[in-house]
């Protein structure tokens, strides 16, 4: 989703949801980058504008079917950004390309997610019962809090959770080369989730620079701290 075409940028930016997000999360992004920049929210099946299509529980389907969808957008530099499952998938679709002989982002962008090959410390919650998966996605901080408030929406998007947690929970990491591009991971100071520690093992996957920023605030930071995120990510795509 584009919410401003800007024909003239020199670098795409794609940016992929958390569990249980659409591209409406990253609305505004383009009015605080620079010019050169033009703004792609993925939105994934499940979500928002695509709520009546099926959401993808596994990444085996997923990757296919978007790499399918952005090929003919990889015309010209262009960078990925993902925040916690998002991240996941940013990642996963970038050596998914590499491994189909597609174009690769110049700038990995991760955020509130661990480093892949380390076993996550939470636990599988996407095949308890509603009110137990529930309230564990709540302990885990895993979705947006305002959702809780509206049992009504919380309910329609039951299933897209459960999927997104399945997909989540179930993608097994297999080793692979390390990705030649430059890697910047985002952690939020108070993010229950994720230690700083887990997020600089991200290092291990890039031959290229990489950088850890830590931003002020818990899971969901990048929109408390957005000025500050927008600011990093801008100058990374200088």
């Amino acid at each position: 989703m584009r919410w401003a075409a800007r024909p003239s940028a020199r670098v795409r930016l794609f940016c992929f949801p958390y569990a249980g997000g659409g591209a409406s999360i990253y609305r505004g992004w383009h009015e605080r980058l620079p010019a050169h920049v033009e703004v792609f929210a993925v939105q994934p099946p499940g979500r928002e504008s695509r709520l009546a299509e099926a959401p993808y529980s596994r990444m085996a389907d997923l990757l296919p079917s978007l790499a399918e969808g952005l090929t003919p957008l990889l015309d010209r530099p262009f960078a990925f950004f993902g925040h916690s499952l998002g991240a996941a998938v940013g990642f996963e679709l970038t050596r998914y390309l590499r491994r189909t002989g597609g174009e690769l982002p110049g700038h990995l962008f991760v955020s509130g997610r661990q480093a892949p090959h380390l076993p996550s410390r939470n636990e599988r919650i996407h095949a308890m019962s509603d009110d137990a998966f529930l309230a564990g996605v709540r302990k885990l901080d895993g979705i947006s809090p305002e959702l809780f408030d509206h049992p009504e929406l919380l309910e329609l998007l039951l299933p897209l959770l459960r999927a997104d947690f399945t997909l989540s929970e179930d993608h097994a990491y297999r080793p692979e080369h390390k990705l030649d591009i430059p890697i910047t991971a985002f952690h939020g100071s108070d993010d229950p989730t994720t230690r700083e520690s887990e997020m600089a093992a991200w290092a291990a996957h890039t031959s290229g620079p990489f950088a850890l920023r830590t931003l002020p605030g818990d899971h969901f930071f990048l929109r408390a701290e957005q000025e500050r995120l927008l600011a990093e990510i801008s100058e990374r795509l200088g």
